[in-house]
């Protein structure tokens, strides 16, 4: 899709989905990787699976693929959290990775709606695991304070990948 391409990756809470939207909202083109290119299904094989747990939502390696080897816009930004992203994160020209304090992140667990993962004590355990590990993100990537208002954390990532005048897209 992009002739430069680029993964927005982080723990859930952090802000993927809102910075694929502002990016969207600016002219630039994303892709919503949890809801344009996830499923469930083994991380190791891709092999779907019927169970929905955090640790079989991955994304569609052939997909990905696809989508990167496209290049007709300029530059495209991959939003999402995989749990195979070792899978295909050498298709991409960088990786941000979206950071917030602990108490940031259960602000914004706080806010949401009962049906959205993260919502659940369970699931927000997990979450806060993850933040703390940090064995569910790639630890090859810029880091990006997702703490700034999201204006500014996108364009941060903008003003990274050569874009500097981020608003007049």
């Amino acid at each position: 899709m992009g002739v430069r391409n680029y993964l927005v990756e982080g723990v859930s809470g952090t802000g993927k989905t809102s910075v694929f939207r502002e990016l969207q909202r600016r002219g630039h083109h994303a892709v919503n990787g949890d809801t344009d290119l996830a499923y469930q299904g083994d991380p190791e094989t891709g092999a779907p699976i019927d169970s929905a747990v955090h640790e079989h939502h991955i994304w569609d390696v052939d997909r990905v693929r696809e989508l990167v080897a496209d290049q007709q816009a300029p530059v495209t930004f991959f939003c999402g959290g995989s749990r195979n992203f070792a899978k295909f994160i050498d298709l991409f020209d960088g990786v941000f990775v979206l950071d917030v304090d602990l108490e940031t992140l259960h602000r914004r667990l706080d806010r949401r709606p009962p049906d959205e993962w993260g919502s659940q004590p369970s699931e927000r355990a997990l979450v806060v695991r993850l933040h703390s590990t940090r064995e569910d993100v790639p630890n090859a990537g810029v880091v990006i304070d997702a703490t700034q208002p999201l204006t500014e954390v996108v364009d941060e990532i903008l003003r990274r990948v050569g874009l500097a005048d981020a608003r007049s897209c």
